[in-house]
């Protein structure tokens, strides 16, 4: 064999050989790179709220407070009138003035409008006359019965024409009270022809002008009175409080409700309980009640919607926190409370009642500890918190 062909042979048999030997060294490295990353990774500790460490996890917090609470039930609710009243003539005629202002406040009997009254005064004169013809006549036949009277008596005429006369008399006192109705009618109808107000309240919108002819059919009428003192306003509230709302009606008389705006944000009147439906509706589940408000500065209006509270009970030298730090979970109703280390701690509670943005608990809690209230999704017990620093302060 050649030299040129053995160095050949020579060099490609070690090559594989040095190839398999810088394979095993590349395997060892990367298992010793493993190996030290897990240990790395098990010296560390986890991060996050919890105990284990990491950093303070900002939250809000508040005091609970001992102190009275009272008990309300809130319901959506509308403002009524006690009464509604259209204002309608009564005859037809044509309309000559309108006395009152749209929105205007009117006591009852004031005047409203007023029809032409001339075709109302010549039927008041046709009928007066009437009566004054008939009122002779009746005069007449009167004389004419007291003359047959004495001439009975003397023998002179027979009975039978006395009777007659009698008869005749009869039917002109008939026929007398009969134009006597038909003045009054025609004196009514002249009293018609001045439209007064037949309630106290606030006039609406007109709906007829002057000059245009009115009938008694008319269904629009001429404008609607309603009275706005006082008011009334209808809520419902769920049917399993009405128990509660009977027994401390029959207990404490009239109960106090209140109406506020629809975001419960600002109060506009105060009132009473005035009545309780007699039944359930099935519907919604919930019973009708109705409460009267004097309604003296005028804030509440027909048809407004309003939120009705009504008080039912109060609850005396009980724990209140507010109501978003109370949490549940499958084992019941809990709180996060600030230890003196600023961690917190888990503690199950017992609701009381819940009225708003406030809860009373029965047991857990003491007045003057310091609950989370907002920062609740990020906490374990054992956790550390950040307070927020008061406005003002320096970091």
């Amino acid at each position: 064999m050649d030299a040129p062909d053995l160095l050949s042979s020579e060099s490609g048999s070690a090559r594989p050989a040095l190839l398999r030997g810088w394979r095993l060294w590349a395997l060892l490295g990367a298992g010793l790179a493993l190996v030290l990353g897990f240990l790395a990774r098990g010296g560390t500790k986890p991060s996050g709220p919890n105990p284990a460490g990491g950093r303070p996890v900002p939250v809000v917090v508040a005091k609970a407070r001992q102190g009275d609470m009272a008990v309300n039930l809130t319901g959506l609710g509308t403002v009524t009138a006690l009464n509604t009243v259209t204002v309608k003539s009564r005859v037809d005629g044509q309309l000559v003035r309108v006395a009152f202002t749209e929105g205007q406040m009117v006591r009852q009997g004031d005047l409203l409008a007023e029809i032409d009254p001339r075709p109302f005064q010549v039927q008041l004169m046709q009928a007066e006359g009437q009566l004054a013809k008939d009122t002779a006549a009746y005069q007449n036949a009167l004389a004419d019965l007291r003359r047959l009277q004495g001439l009975v008596q003397q023998g002179i005429i027979s009975r039978q024409q006395l009777d007659t006369q009698g008869s005749a008399v009869a039917q002109y006192e008939a026929t007398l009270k009969a134009d006597q109705a038909q003045v009054e009618s025609a004196k009514l109808n002249l009293t018609y022809s001045r439209i007064t107000a037949p309630i106290a309240g606030r006039v609406g919108l007109r709906q007829v002008d002057a000059g245009n002819m009115v009938r008694a059919s008319d269904a629009s009428g001429l404008a609607v009175i309603a009275p706005i003192q006082p008011i009334n306003v209808v809520f419902a509230v769920p049917a399993d409080q009405i128990q509660k709302v009977l027994g401390q009606s029959a207990k404490a008389g009239k109960l106090p409700v209140e109406a506020w705006d629809r975001d419960l944000k600002a109060r506009l009147a105060a009132g009473t309980l005035a009545a309780i439906d007699n039944q359930v509706d099935p519907a919604t589940g919930t019973v009708r009640l109705k409460a009267l408000f004097g309604n003296d500065d005028r804030t509440l209006f027909p048809n407004q919607f309003v939120n009705a509270r009504l008080l039912v009970d109060t609850l005396r030298g009980v724990v209140i926190v507010p109501t978003e730090a109370v949490q549940r979970s499958p084992q019941g109703s809990f709180v996060y409370v600030v230890k003196t280390d600023s961690t917190v701690e888990m503690r199950p509670v017992e609701i009381l009642a819940t009225d708003g943005g406030e809860t009373a608990l029965k047991k857990g809690l003491t007045g003057g500890e310091t609950v989370v209230t907002d920062g609740i999704e990020k906490l374990r017990p054992g956790s550390k918190i950040a307070l927020p620093k008061p406005p003002g302060a320096k970091g």
